[in-house]
């Protein structure tokens, strides 16, 4: 059925339909009432944009079986979209809904915006069961972006891209080198993670010297190296006195005394510990899981 009409009434066709309607009623109903003021409010609206718009090509590409067209590897691409426009999603119902719904009045524009963040949440879900769906099982033949390890790169990635976001303005992280540091760990892993997914997505694992879970062992065992500094320098040199830190949130003269809608520096030095230590664990399960594949199955 793919490069067929057909192809929508399949089961993963009619969950892909199911992710366009979720995702264009979330931002039209934003849209409507205006209800995406702020940076927050236009996080939010570019995810669902940009899930709209891209499921709606994969589904133009199956009915129309341009795949053979598409310049990235087909059987890799949309399991690694779906992974993240699952992450997308999510970060935007949750964002969306507590930095902003909750600070707005009750009137109609606050109705629409809950009624937005609820389909949001469908879109997440239904996201998720795709890459449910299309993830590789054990003894299965397929691509590598199917596979446990490169799928937590695509979170690795993602988490590190927030990660940037809040660490983004220079005094958060020039006042000493071991935050610098910090900084460039992030870098590093990010880079090499992207790397991992870039050669499954363009079909080029085999081009590697070494066999490609090799390589993804190797990343892997240095970023959680990398990451173990980070996850005990970061909060070291944010939070305790004796390194020039501020331990309370209080002690932060930038914060309101309640919480806003507006993040404070303090906030984002908490935030960037709490994704450092998220991230820390995605590696260790990375590794994990390909010591297992590599070392065990050898």
């Amino acid at each position: 059925i793919v490069g067929s009409p057909r192809a929508l009434t399949s089961k993963l066709g009619l969950l892909r339909l199911l992710q366009l309607v979720s995702t264009c009623v979330a931002f039209s109903l934003v849209v409507h009432v205006g209800a995406w003021d702020g940076a927050m409010g236009h996080w939010a609206i570019f995810a669902w944009c940009f899930c709209f718009a891209m499921t709606l090509v994969i589904l133009m590409v199956e009915v129309g079986g341009f795949q053979p067209l598409f310049p990235l590897s087909w059987q890799n691409f949309p399991i690694a979209y779906a992974c993240y426009a699952t992450l997308l999603c999510l970060s935007a119902s949750i964002i969306y809904s507590t930095t902003y719904v909750q600070f707005m009045p009750q009137d109609q524009r606050r109705d629409h915006a809950i009624a937005a963040t609820f389909f949001s949440y469908v879109a997440c879900l239904t996201y998720a069961t795709e890459v449910d769906w299309t993830r590789a099982r054990p003894g299965e033949v397929t691509g590598y972006m199917a596979t446990v390890p490169v799928l937590l790169k695509v979170f690795e990635t993602f988490v590190a891209c927030i990660i940037f976001d809040f660490a983004s303005d220079p005094p958060i992280y020039q006042h000493h080198s071991a935050l610098e540091w910090c900084l460039a760990v992030y870098c590093i892993c990010f880079i090499l993670s992207a790397m991992a997914i870039l050669l499954s997505l363009g079909d080029c694992t085999g081009q590697l010297p070494i066999l490609f879970p090799s390589f993804l062992t190797g990343l892997a065992m240095l970023a959680v190296a990398l990451y173990s500094s980070a996850l005990v320098l970061w909060p070291l040199y944010q939070f305790d006195e004796r390194k020039g830190g501020w331990p309370r949130r209080r002690d932060d003269l930038g914060c309101p005394s309640r919480h806003a809608s507006t993040l404070c520096d303090w906030d984002q030095w908490l935030t960037v510990a709490i994704l450092t230590a998220v991230n820390f664990l995605a590696y260790v399960a990375d590794l994990v899981h390909l010591a297992r594949l590599v070392f065990i199955r050898v």
